[in-house]
């Protein structure tokens, strides 16, 4: 038999089953209103005149004087410039994780989920909020990393740099007035589908009938796309015109939609089209306290001096090591920024490009700014980039190389007569030394190669040489990479690295070791050797030339070239005032820059030996039109020499990199466009010091604060930053002549000339030859 339950009993039955909904709704979030409910749940917004939204005022811009009347429109680069935006959480940007499983797995059990328990500034509070992050499916991060910089400061400041920017806009363009409204939003029924939907609209006109979409960033909002189209469709709007006005360049995905739209969308009865887009280009910088917890920036900074990370060194350390992992973060990223406000992220940086291009003034205890450039990927979304954390590494550790070296160390060479004579030991404990020796060898290999007769360049090179019983012919020669006239400009005490391009050089020389396999095939007269070596000269140098200054096998080596060029710099600053790099010049210590993995066990004598290899057996047969192949052999070595000098005035310089300056000082607190080249972007960072992160203070909560400077987790001592030294291992003096110079040279500096000597830096001066022997086919070969 039931019994009844009691009223009260009953009542708070529905209490707790209401209670439990609303909780499950709080912890998993509405679903996703469409259509009729969405328009049902409350009235739209009108908005609000903008001047009172943003708190400003001015003079309302003239109708039809905005610069999106023009589709496409790009904001003059002269006028870029930046505007401010608070994200707190951005003093946390250098909290890590245990790297041992277990130990990390325990610290965050130890944590644990609830988040609320811990105030603002503790990182305990970061930890909870990943944990619970990892109970979530779709947006779930793939690494502490990732949810660190993507989602608990990105996602939070994603929202904040889209107000900032839009406050930006209601100022630059005029947007004032009673008839520029903000945040407007407007329920519209799709004629062909029947739903309804709610679009939300940054600044809206009807006078005269204008939408304004901003952007922070240079994506689109996808989610907001049927909403759009069936604004644009309502008979009530159909002379109302949609701008699109992004604060960066737009992807290659918010390109399409746009050129979509404008078919869709097409023209008033004016004639107008009824989508435009403007790219209103400005740099939104995240302002916030830094701290202890803050990520500090070891690229070029004096081993134990490390300041702030800048630009640069939160775009490179954000890079994933991997392609696969770049992926994954990259469908991450965007799943957390649906509405477009990001900027360009590491998967939008080609770092395959990335070299050293600017070096500031060198004042001892101030430390000094500098800028890396890199090529934009085009494509970020579809193919992201990866490995910027390794090429950064690779520049600054090049820089300390050629700092902490004497310029007598700087030489590599392969050459079969000397085995035992291969580079200095210490400069082969060194990514730059093994960059050198790895190129010379990759050089022969495409010497060789661009002789293959079964190309057009190849045929045409065979068929000139010289022919000596029938044959072509050419003897032994010598091949070394050297500068050609590096332009720079130094100018405000620092050095801008405009080109530094290599040059091919090619001579005849003999050679004692013998390639094994066969007898000379030719012996030319003098005349035909100088005729053999003037084709060679004439079509395969220029043609080896170009493929060291642009392919991707030589980006190592123009990476350390440039690093060279603005490490010498230095050493000419610190022969006229000690700065703080004086201790490193010439101490010939290279241990806190050692060879980094994946090359830490890489080995001089075993590149000798593959090399050995290729000169005794041959690497290429080719058959050219004779009855014989011919086997092509490579010989050489690197070393350095003077570069040639030529001044870049300051007139040129304005006329070609006026924006540089500007770029390049943008850069050194994040990641910008290159003003004056559309395809590049700028990274910078300063060693600058004056602002170092406070000493942790000591706290009755654990877990312990990471030790000032580090980027370590708070229970776990970090890692002394790679290319630092303790204080107790100091590097030693340095030797200095007695008229103060330390070696080395620099080439030109624009108007003001330094005497800018021998940026002769990772250019392989060394020595190719190349052999051909004939050699005698076998029966059916």
């Amino acid at each position: 038999m039931s019994h009844p339950i009691p009223r009260r009993r009953r009542n708070l039955m529905r209490v707790a089953v209401s209670l439990a909904c609303a909780g499950i709704m709080a912890f998993s979030g509405l679903p996703q209103l469409t259509g009729q409910a969405e328009a049902a749940r409350r009235p739209p917004s009108p908005g609000k005149p903008c001047d009172q939204k943003f708190g400003t005022s001015g003079t309302p811009a003239a109708p039809g004087s905005q610069p999106w009347e023009t589709d496409g429109s790009v904001r003059p680069a002269i006028d870029w410039d930046s505007y401010g935006y608070d994200n707190p959480r951005e003093s946390f940007d250098g909290l890590t994780l245990p790297d041992d499983p277990q130990e990390r797995d325990a610290f965050l059990k130890k944590i644990g989920r609830n988040y609320r328990k811990y105030k603002e500034d503790d990182p305990r509070r970061v930890y909870a909020r990943y944990n619970l992050n990892q109970r979530s499916g779709k947006r779930k991060a793939p690494s502490f990393d990732a949810y660190l910089r993507n989602d608990y400061i990105g996602t939070y400041g994603n929202n904040r740099r889209g107000d900032a920017f839009h406050r930006k806009l209601v100022n630059d363009l005029g947007l004032h007035g009673p008839e520029w409204l903000c945040e407007v939003e407007i329920d519209v029924k799709d004629p062909d589908t029947g739903k309804v939907y709610r679009r939300r609209l940054d600044a809206v006109n009807h006078k005269t009938g204008e939408f304004v979409e901003a952007k922070a960033g240079g994506q689109h909002d996808d989610k907001q796309n049927a909403a759009t189209r069936a604004l644009m469709k309502d008979p009530k709007y159909k002379n109302y015109r949609m701008r699109y006005v992004f604060g960066d360049e737009q992807s290659k995905e918010t390109n399409s939609l746009m050129n979509k739209f404008r078919q869709e969308f097409g023209r008033n009865n004016l004639g107008q089209r009824r989508l435009t887009t403007y790219e209103h280009r400005a740099l939104g910088l995240p302002q916030y306290q830094r701290t202890k917890y803050s990520r500090v920036d070891t690229n070029l900074a004096p081993p134990g001096r490390y300041s702030y990370a800048g630009g640069a060194a939160k775009i490179v350390d954000g890079s994933p090591p991997t392609r696969e992992i770049a992926k994954r973060e990259n469908a991450y990223v965007r799943s957390l920024d649906p509405g477009g406000n990001r900027g360009r992220g590491p998967g939008g940086v080609d770092f395959t490009s990335l070299e050293l291009k600017y070096v500031g003034r060198p004042v001892k205890g101030k430390g000094i700014d500098y800028a890396f450039s890199a090529r934009k990927n085009p494509d970020p979304d579809g193919n992201p980039s990866f490995g910027g954390k390794a090429k950064a590494k690779l520049i600054s550790d090049s820089f300390f190389t050629w700092l902490a070296l004497t310029p007598d160390k700087f030489w590599v060479n392969l050459n079969p007569d000397q085995p035992d004579r291969i580079m200095d030991s210490k400069f082969a404990s060194t990514d730059a030394g093994r960059v050198l020796l790895e190129a010379d060898l990759q050089m022969k290999h495409d010497f060789f190669k661009a002789m293959d007769p079964g190309t057009d360049l190849g045929k045409r090179f065979w068929a000139q040489l010289p022919r000596v019983d029938g044959r072509p012919c050419f003897t032994t020669i010598r091949n070394w990479i050297e500068p050609k006239p590096a332009k720079v400009r130094e100018q405000d005490g620092g050095i801008y690295i405009l080109d530094a391009p290599l040059r091919l050089k090619s001579v005849e020389q003999d050679f004692t070791t013998q390639p094994g396999g066969g007898e000379a095939a030719c012996h030319p007269t003098k005349a035909q050797r100088d005729q053999a070596q003037a084709v060679i000269n004439r079509m395969i140098v220029p043609a080896v030339e170009k493929t060291v200054n642009t392919a991707p096998q030589y980006a190592d080596l123009r990476r350390v070239y440039t690093s060279r060029v603005a490490a010498e710099w230095i050493r000419i600053q610190d022969a006229k005032t000690p700065t703080d790099y004086h201790s490193i010049i010439n101490s010939n210590d290279v241990k806190r820059w050692p060879l980094r993995a994946p090359n830490q066990k890489w080995d001089k004598n075993e590149l000798f030996q593959r090399y050995r290899k290729i000169y005794l057996n041959g690497e290429f047969k080719y058959n050219v039109d004779t009855d014989q192949g011919v086997m092509v052999y490579i010989v050489g070595g690197v070393d350095f020499s003077k570069a040639p000098k030529r001044n870049i005035t300051e007139l040129r310089f304005q006329a070609q990199h006026r924006n540089l300056p500007r770029t390049t000082k943008n850069s050194v607190k994040a990641m910008t466009n290159d003003a004056d080249d559309p395809s590049m972007l700028y990274l910078g960072g300063t060693t600058d010091t004056s602002t170092t992160p406070p000493s942790p203070k000591p706290t009755p909560t654990k877990p312990t604060p990471a030790p000032s400077g580090s980027t370590g987790h708070p229970t776990t001592p970090a890692p002394t930053p790679s290319g630092s030294h303790t204080p107790s291992q100091p590097p030693a003096t340095p030797p200095t002549s007695d008229d103060g110079d330390k070696g080395g040279g620099l080439a030109d500096t624009g108007a003001q000339v330094l005497t800018v000597a021998a940026i002769a830096a990772a250019l392989l001066a060394a020595g190719v030859a190349l052999v051909w022997f004939r050699r005698r086919r076998a029966p059916g070969s």
